[in-house]
């Protein structure tokens, strides 16, 4: 037994095909969207309005209008997870850099937002999609420091081992851009422009884990790569 969601996965760059050119028959059966960041709000806002499915997003590095004014009628993943037919999806924003602009983070940043959301997904038995806005480290990242991807990231891989881990930030043309990769049992697709693509999970039941247990594992793994 398996479930299935198609999801239009969109990142960093509004379509003109899709602004300019809507055609509903061509979204019909999206369940969900989901943003990896770096697009107006307006156009998120749209999105769910004409593909009438919910959209689920984290804040790009650019994205500091969403401070005053968010995507209208979507779920920001950086504040809850989500849950949709059965599939649970969490979500963390920005990028890597010592600026102090909004949604710029470093590590030692990411690992304090991670540590916020370990009583979270424990309460929920982990998760099954990490949506972010920069990649993680070595695996479809930039060659140059602000394209990196975050270790953290990494991290959450080996630790959690979520079906798939969905990010943006690094635009195809850039060197190192990979659209598509697997790492251990986690599929890594990078969501630039726009992508339909058929998220398959298997059936399981997840039990509560130990908060504890999972803090303590975090911190092991999380140094073992920093």
């Amino acid at each position: 037994m398996s479930v299935s969601l198609r999801a239009l996965i969109v990142s960093d760059q509004e379509s003109k095909f899709i602004w300019d050119f809507f055609d509903k028959s061509r979204f019909k059966d999206v369940d969900v969207i989901i943003s990896c960041g770096d697009l107006k709000a307006k156009y998120l806002s749209f999105l769910t309005t004409m593909v009438a499915a919910p959209l689920l997003y984290v804040p790009g590095n650019h994205d500091g209008d969403y401070l005053r004014n968010p995507p209208e009628g979507c779920d920001d993943l950086t504040e809850k997870m989500v849950t949709i037919k059965g599939v649970r999806f969490i979500g963390f924003g920005g990028a890597l850099s010592r600026s102090p602009k909004p949604f710029h983070y470093t590590e030692k940043d990411l690992s304090r937002q991670v540590v916020r959301r370990i009583p979270e997904i424990c309460t929920n038995g982990g998760f099954d999609v990490m949506v972010t806005h920069a990649p993680s480290y070595g695996l479809g990242d930039g060659e140059d420091a602000f394209h990196k991807g975050f270790r953290g990231y990494l991290a959450m891989l080996h630790l959690f081992e979520p079906r798939y881990h969905l990010h943006g930030h690094v635009h195809m043309n850039y060197p190192g851009a990979k659209q598509d990769l697997v790492y251990r049992d986690t599929r890594i697709l990078n969501g630039f422009n726009y992508r339909i693509v058929d998220l398959v999970f298997p059936k399981k039941n997840y039990k509560r884990l130990s908060y504890l247990k999972t803090r303590y594992d975090w911190v092991k793994e999380y140094a073992s790569i920093g």
